[in-house]
């Protein structure tokens, strides 16, 4: 009967963890379709864009050239003009000439007929007609003025969308969680030199698998990546996991994002429990302090002596006033200065694992900590230069060692 009931239990759990994988798919497939036609109409619109922008260059190029040509019309028909002008004075001056002289031929006084003929000879001598280019200055081509778009047709023609660089793959058997850091290395699937820089995005995540859509954090950024490989510093893994995905950039665009991966960071919720601990310990989340006051009046001692203390090595009070309301905290007699917080123990330099129950208790397990002369540091996982707490207890000089306890089952 009980084997059927594990049976059954773990089948559930199992369904209830498929289902909640299913939900989690069809969200991202209905945001993923929301996004297809948002991405399509801002396309469209950078595409019209683009094209008004080749439109309003073209229109430009088309107003300067026809500029271009009425002013070489312009000109052209200003020379004309101009020779004409000249051409119909000296016509003018030629027909006087022509009339004096027919009227010259009239002239029977051969005297006058030898002046006439003198004064005419010499305004023709002189006469513009006779010095005129009868020429055009300038031509009425205007071939020179002619465009050919025909390459420019054949490039436009040729146009088409941008190259857009493939989707990066991450290399998770090369990818590294170590201390409050995340090493990812990625590769291109095939060479692309056209690629400048990648980006890179890490989100916080309790799910493993697929990334989520609903109630997870914003995805943080590092751009202008120039390597195929970069480690996040200075973490806190506060989560069980870390959501990661990468997209290549070339000049003009980005490409896909990389399938994401999602990193087991271990993290954990380090606490000790008040209720389990001796009257004389103060006990704040991963902090305590030794009070003779039970609890108050006492300045915290975080890593040193109280130096304006005089008080000798702490013994516990039995008429302490706040003995009565914290009776489920008298398991603890005489001078056992104790705390429980749920433990595994690994060595702090080489992470290797130093200690764990592996047998079935009717009720929880919980390791105890006396404080006595000396000190007790905790280190609490990967974030060390946040999570390092001191717990002190000696006032009276003398020495006690000091124990380190690596990362939180």
């Amino acid at each position: 009967m009980d084997e059927e009931r594990e049976t059954l239990q773990r089948i559930v759990s199992t369904l209830v963890n498929k289902n909640d994988e299913i939900h989690n798919f069809i969200d991202m497939l209905n945001h993923t379709i929301s996004n297809v036609q948002v991405n399509s109409s801002n396309a469209i619109s950078e595409l019209d864009e683009e094209f008004d922008g080749l439109y309003s260059v073209l229109h430009e190029m088309k107003g300067s050239m026809a500029s271009t040509i009425q002013q070489e019309e312009a000109r052209k028909i200003q020379a004309l003009q101009d020779q004409l002008s000249q051409c119909s004075r000296a016509l003018e001056s030629s027909e006087e000439l022509l009339e004096l002289a027919v009227q010259s031929l009239d002239i029977k006084n051969p005297v006058e007929l030898i002046e006439a003929a003198r004064q005419i000879k010499d305004s023709v001598t002189v006469a513009s007609a006779f010095r005129l280019s009868l020429k055009p200055k300038v031509s009425d081509s205007m071939t020179h003025m002619m465009v050919d778009f025909a390459l420019e047709k054949r490039m436009l023609q040729a146009v088409k969308f941008l190259p857009v660089p493939k989707a990066p793959e991450i290399d998770v058997a090369a990818c590294l969680v170590a201390d409050n850091c995340i090493t990812i290395s990625w590769r291109m699937p095939e060479e692309d030199s056209r690629i400048d820089h990648f980006v890179l995005e890490y989100r916080k995540t309790n799910f493993d698998g697929l990334p989520r859509l609903k109630g997870e954090q914003h995805w943080e950024l590092v751009d202008y990546i120039k390597a195929t490989q970069y480690t996040l510093s200075g973490l806190r893994f506060d989560t069980k996991y870390m959501n990661l995905r990468v997209q290549a950039c070339n000049k003009a665009v980005a490409g896909e994002y990389s399938d994401p991966v999602t990193l087991e960071t271990k993290a954990f919720v380090f606490s000790l429990d008040s209720t389990s601990s001796h009257l004389n310990l103060k006990v704040e989340d991963t902090y305590v302090e030794w009070d003779p006051t039970g609890g108050k009046g006492q300045e915290k001692i975080k890593g040193k002596e109280n130096k304006n203390s005089n008080t000798a090595s702490p013994k516990r009070s039995t008429n302490s006033p706040r003995a009565s309301a914290r009776g489920s905290r008298d398991r603890f007699a005489g001078e056992s200065y104790t705390v429980l917080g749920q433990l595994s123990f690994y060595n702090a330099s080489s992470k290797a694992l130093l200690h764990t129950f592996r047998a079935k208790f009717a009720q929880p397990l919980l390791p105890g900590f006396m404080i006595w002369c000396g000190g007790l540091t905790v280190m609490t996982g990967l974030q060390v230069p946040s999570a390092v707490k001191t717990l002190q207890k000696s006032e009276n000089g003398l020495g006690g060692s000091t124990s380190s306890l690596n990362n939180v089952a």
